[in-house]
């Protein structure tokens, strides 16, 4: 049930040394700006928590004073966020401190790499979450038993909520602002912050090149520089086998071994590279992208694009052209 408009409620965010501060200023400012709306009928009030009150200094060289330390501030919060930063936290007292609250708050998530902290309080087992795209990984290696999708800018599993990125952290914390007080205030913030309400698309798209070519001269390079070299051609995995000079049975084993991935997913992820450059740096028509870097038709771009990266050719070009 949303809570009353005249209840502020409380939003505890632990932070550690090399935090980002956007992690901090993102969520903080759309929290704030719901305050300057609301007026006197109900909001929020931000509390940091660190290891001290003493100044922690974050990864942009900022300095910042906790509103409590980990000891005293085990008490029951609306919201507890952990945030992220370029280094994810390995803080045992953090840990054992997110441990402590968020059985007792409404909602607990992390912001960033914040879902490191998590993991090491054993919050995310068992729930879908998600992180920064360059750790997605990481994550998901050294917490099997959580769900990780690198391509969410927030999900929400149950009681906790996870979020992408940086800013993804204002994405998080509109959703939170929506669903307390409704989608108008929302949008009535991503306005005056200049933000979008809901972003398309996932984070791939802010991401580098999907795939990186092997570098060794093995058979499975020969095929990757083949297909990249001629990446308007329709391809089978029999025509890279014969360009790697093995069978084709034999092909999608070892290249699966040493890719990562099946040639099938190499090879449209290769074509989605090679149009993301040409969207980004021609004016070309989507047409004649799509018949270039091998998807035959425009439909068939679209297609894949929304598939892989949640976000249509046209809308990715009007976010990341460059000035020819």
């Amino acid at each position: 049930m949303p809570p009353s408009r005249s209840h502020r409620r409380t939003v505890a965010v632990a932070i550690h040394e090399g935090a980002a501060a956007l992690d901090l200023a993102g969520p903080m400012d759309v929290f704030s700006a719901a305050n300057s709306l609301l007026g006197e009928a109900g909001g929020y009030r931000t509390l940091l928590v660190g290891q001290s009150t003493a100044p922690t200094r974050l990864s942009n060289g900022t300095r910042v004073l906790a509103d409590l330390s980990y000891e005293d501030a085990v008490q029951a919060y609306d919201v507890v966020l952990a945030a992220g930063g370029p280094a994810p936290s390995e803080d045992p007292l953090q840990a054992e401190w997110l441990r402590a609250v968020a059985p007792l708050a409404g909602v607990h998530g992390s912001i960033c790499t914040g879902a490191f902290a998590l993991g090491r309080a054993g919050l995310l087992d068992g729930h879908t979450v998600t992180t920064h795209w360059e750790y997605a990984a990481e994550l998901a290696a050294r917490h099997p038993a959580a769900r990780v999708e690198p391509d969410r800018i927030y999900v929400r599993s149950g009681a906790l909520i996870t979020s992408a990125g940086v800013t993804s952290g204002m994405d998080l914390a509109l959703a939170l602002v929506a669903g307390d007080h409704g989608a108008d205030l929302a949008l009535q913030i991503a306005r005056r912050l200049v933000v979008l309400a809901q972003r398309q698309g996932g984070q791939s798209q802010f991401s580098p090149y999907l795939v990186a070519p092997l570098a060794d001269g093995s058979p499975i390079a020969r095929a990757q520089a083949f297909l990249m070299d001629n990446i308007g051609h329709a391809f089978t995995v029999q025509a890279l086998a014969d360009a790697a000079g093995i069978s084709a049975r034999s092909f999608a084993r070892h290249f699966r071994q040493h890719v990562g991935m099946t040639p099938h997913d190499f090879i449209e992820q290769a074509r989605i590279d090679a149009a993301r450059r040409a969207l980004e740096s021609t004016r070309l028509p989507l047409k004649s992208v799509a018949y270039d870097c091998g998807f035959g038709n425009a439909d068939n771009m679209r297609r894949v694009f929304v598939k892989r990266l949640q976000v249509t050719p046209a809308d990715y070009r009007k976010r990341f052209l460059r000035d020819a």
